[in-house]
């Protein structure tokens, strides 16, 4: 293999640049030409692809977001969408392709690499951390500092007028953002899509709380948990007790990224790398037991959901 290209895919997330970076550089060193390709599928089916250089990734590994862009690609999931990127890819000699992004970034890779042969090499790119096969992905050590200084400042305000604080973060189907801030910033309560949560225990808990001399308290909710506002309602309709209300929202995404999600970037491109030259199947990096993984695209994809109860029985243990 001679020519790979790199493209960023789906939300974007601290760490992708340093992904691209590493990417890029190894890539080089390895004796590879490397493409980059802009705004993801779209700028593939578009023909938006240029070759890049050591100097394409200068002075990019501290800044969040991708500097080639991302976008979401309907378009792509539809044969006529994939045969129009492997055009592109096939104007250019290109052989191997490096895909940073989430779930559905993958599923269209797969796709790809079935129906072309492209030998296609995942890098998990989500804050949400919620791909099965791999224990972290770049941007979720970032989101979740980025909500521990969240909580930090709620924490100063709500202790200055004795109020309860309830701080929405992302986190649809998977609760982790929530959960390991939760732990991380002392909160009381952390309400998690995976756990089913009981408001009249809350609210036992909260006039408990009072009783006891303690004023203010921290819930932290994952977005796909719970509505916010109906929760903040239900709490002072029992205990008339009111709820401020804060969601953190896309700032999560952003920010310059943390030290680790800038290693597993730089760990995880050289193995995706190293793999597109030896012409391996295509597969997807990730990290577990903090070895660098790679599993084939079927089997990572179709790994089951995992949650650590563990983790969840501390945070609840460590609120009381």
């Amino acid at each position: 293999m001679k020519k790979i290209a790199v493209l960023t895919s789906g939300g974007d997330a601290p760490g992708m640049n340093a992904a691209l970076r590493a990417t890029v550089r190894y890539a080089l060193y390895k004796g590879l030409d490397i493409y980059g390709v802009e705004r993801g599928y779209t700028g593939l089916i578009n023909g938006d692809i240029f070759r890049m250089n050591s100097r394409s990734v200068s002075d990019i590994i501290h800044r969040g977001g991708t500097v080639i862009k991302t976008s979401r690609c309907p378009a792509f999931m539809e044969k006529e969408g994939r045969k129009h990127a492997f055009e592109t890819l096939s104007a250019y000699d290109i052989t191997g392709l490096v895909v940073i992004g989430g779930d559905g970034s993958f599923h269209g890779a797969q796709a790809l690499s079935e129906e072309y042969g492209i030998s296609v090499m995942g890098i998990p790119g989500t804050i949400d951390n919620d791909l099965n096969y791999t224990d972290y992905t770049l941007g979720f050590d970032t989101a979740v500092n980025t909500t521990l200084w969240a909580i930090n400042s709620l924490r100063d305000t709500m202790g200055s007028h004795d109020r309860v604080s309830l701080l929405e973060v992302m986190g649809r189907g998977c609760g982790d953002i929530a959960l390991y801030a939760g732990i991380a910033g002392g909160a009381e309560y952390v309400i998690i899509p995976e756990v089913p949560y009981d408001i009249d225990e809350i609210c036992k808990d909260l006039k408990s709380s009072q009783k006891r001399g303690k004023t203010s308290n921290m819930i932290i909710l994952a977005e796909g948990a719970g509505n916010k506002d109906e929760i903040s309602a239900q709490i002072k309709e029992k205990t008339g007790i009111s709820v401020k209300t804060t969601t953190l929202g896309h700032i999560q995404r952003g920010g310059s990224p943390s030290m680790f999600d800038r290693v597993l970037a730089a760990r995880m491109a050289v193995r995706a790398v190293d793999l597109l030259c030896e012409d391996s199947e295509s597969r997807l990096i990730g990290i577990r037991n903090n070895e660098i993984t790679a599993d084939p695209i079927d089997v990572a994809l179709n790994m089951p959901k995992r949650f650590d109860e563990k983790l969840y029985d501390i945070a609840h243990i460590l609120s009381l």
